[in-house]
């Protein structure tokens, strides 16, 4: 019995809603299982090959030793012709959330000198900078 995403794949090549590139990108996580998915993301599809984001230069490397293998299991997922090549590229550094310092409780830790500051936010880049020479 064939798969609902290789029927798809095959009955609908100029569908708006289901593209292959959708098709592509939601098969990744099977293709190479929920753990090395949680540290790479398919991003798009370009003519058959499938542009891969990777945490750093090592997961690359690694990933790329592994690509005939994961193409293997695109294939049985997909099926044939929609992932022909796998390109794997490093994801920009990502910033992590911000807390509001006074949410955080951080005024009282850092002392009264910061509140003879009257501009409010002179004074948040002066605690945001006390709070990074303290950590």
């Amino acid at each position: 019995m064939d798969q609902a995403s290789r029927i798809i794949a095959r009955l609908s090549p100029g569908s708006d809603l289901i593209t292959r590139e959708s098709i592509a990108c939601r098969a990744w996580k099977k293709a190479v299982g929920k753990r090395l998915a949680g540290y790479t993301s398919a991003l798009k599809l370009v003519r058959d090959r499938l542009v891969v984001e990777v945490e750093d230069e090592v997961w690359r490397s690694q990933l790329w030793a592994l690509r005939f293998q994961i193409l293997k299991n695109l294939e049985k997922a997909i099926g044939p012709g929609i992932v022909g090549d796998l390109e794997f590229r490093v994801m920009p550094p990502r910033r992590q959330p911000q807390r509001a310092l006074a949410a955080a409780g951080t005024l009282d830790a850092l002392g009264d000198d910061a509140m003879g500051i009257e501009d409010p936010i002179l004074r948040r880049n002066y605690l945001l900078s006390r709070a990074r020479e303290t950590a």
